[in-house]
């Protein structure tokens, strides 16, 4: 694992290096992407069950069998165990009421003379989610994705979650029921995304796709957008830490091991003040690494993107860490509030030594699909917001017009388009 110093000179160039990762397309991926969704598009069920088939080695017939009934939802959700289904209970409840508290609300006011202006705010009327399966399944990611459109009032949420060699996954299942998913398939991969986006004889066309997938899945809803929403392309999964030097150095080790376990381009940072506390952290690291199951995973991680920064101060911190705008920030120092409200940018903020990370992967309440990649300088994470829409209201009145017309002509002709021009004149009174 790199150590930097921010006081060097070479510092920016080596932050800048640490920080890059390649996102552009993979054109050998974008191809058999492109391929998959216009055999989809033009195929429909039987190109769906074609490649599921192929990738995920199963024996279907029909898309009949690739989908699960409620019945079968709830029946994974009996054979958890009573501490499983408490568990995901107490984190569905938690996010619900999390969301509950950015329901959008439509709105207008009335000009004096009589015009009125407003926004309406509706649900979507459908949904895709995207589960993530193979490596690991994820009934977090179900809640995450489900629960915020449950709750803006989506008509219909549709989840599809591959099934490699027909291995389901009950957390994840019973994570759907509880969500209240309305149905359910069995597949994954770019031609999930297809059926979603362009809808087939079982599958309906969605307004919106969500959640994280592989390459093949992020190519897809690359390639899909602007016929259906996406609520964003994911890179590896982030975790930066700001620390003073006074948390138990175990704690933070495996705090960065708890991302850069996900795979081996995710990226581990933590900047610190203290040289010394650096040390002991990387101790930490030594110690621990080899008791975790996924060892080589993280330490992959670690050696690829992972970094131990000394830095001049938190202030100092608090810059660097604004240019990395990362996924995941912890704050483990004394007075947490103070340093976030001098830090500009991050997917989701931890404050506090006792805010570990994997509280909010799931159930602290806030979303944890978050933008990644430095995204976090313009990009919000996923909400109820992301599963409503904005129309706007505009009621002129007689006496609007007026006012409103004079001026649109103007601007109009200024544009070189008079017949704009002319359907606002048209309403004024003294127009011959």
């Amino acid at each position: 694992m790199r150590r930097l110093n921010s006081s060097s000179a070479e510092f920016p160039v080596q932050l800048a290096a640490l920080l890059a990762f390649e996102t552009a397309q993979n054109p050998e991926v974008d191809v058999a992407v492109a391929r998959i969704l216009a055999d989809v598009k033009a195929r429909g069920d039987a190109a769906v069950v074609e490649y599921t088939n192929r990738f995920d080695g199963l024996n279907a017939h029909s898309m009949a069998e690739l989908e699960l009934s409620r019945a079968e939802l709830e029946a994974a959700y009996q054979r958890l165990s009573t501490t499983q289904r408490e568990a995901l209970e107490a984190a569905a409840a938690r996010v619900r009421r999390y969301h509950e508290q950015q329901v959008q609300h439509s709105w207008q006011y009335t000009e004096d003379d009589g015009t009125v202006l407003g926004q309406a705010v509706t649900p979507l009327d459908r949904v895709g989610l995207y589960v993530p399966g193979g490596k690991a399944s994820y009934p977090s990611s179900v809640l995450m994705n489900a629960i915020p459109a449950k709750v803006a009032g989506v008509g219909e949420i549709i989840v599809v979650v591959p099934t490699p060699r027909g291995e389901r996954n009950d957390l994840v299942l019973a994570a759907a029921y509880i969500a209240g998913v309305d149905r359910a398939f069995t597949i994954g991969g770019a031609q999930a995304v297809a059926a979603l986006a362009y809808g087939t004889a079982t599958i309906p066309q969605v307004d919106k796709v969500t959640g994280p997938g592989n390459q093949y899945v992020a190519a897809a809803k690359r390639a899909v957008f602007g016929v259906v929403g996406i609520d964003m392309v994911a890179g590896p999964s982030e975790i930066l830490v700001i620390c003073d030097g006074q948390t138990d150095p175990d704690w933070i080790a495996m705090d960065l091991f708890s991302q850069a376990e996900h795979d081996e381009i995710a990226q581990s940072i933590l900047l610190c003040p203290d040289a010394t506390y650096l040390d002991q952290v990387a101790a930490s690291i030594a110690k621990l690494l080899p008791s975790m199951p996924r060892r080589d995973i993280i330490a992959q991680s670690l050696a690829n993107r992972g970094a131990l920064i000394q830095v001049r101060d938190l202030d100092d911190a608090a810059e660097i860490a604004s240019q990395i705008a990362a996924e995941h920030l912890e704050l483990s120092v004394a007075d947490p509030w103070a340093l976030q409200a001098k830090i500009r940018h991050a997917g989701a903020f931890f404050l506090g030594r006792f805010a570990s990370e994997a509280l909010g992967d799931y159930c602290a309440g806030p979303n944890h699909v978050l933008p990644t990649s430095r995204t976090a300088r313009f990009a919000s994470p996923l909400g109820v917001y992301d599963f409503q829409k904005r129309s706007s209201l505009i009621y002129v009145s007689e006496a609007g017009a007026q006012t409103l017309g004079r001026i649109a002509s103007v601007l109009a002709h200024g544009e070189g388009l008079p017949a704009h021009a002319k359907s606002a004149e048209y309403r004024l009174k003294d127009q011959a």
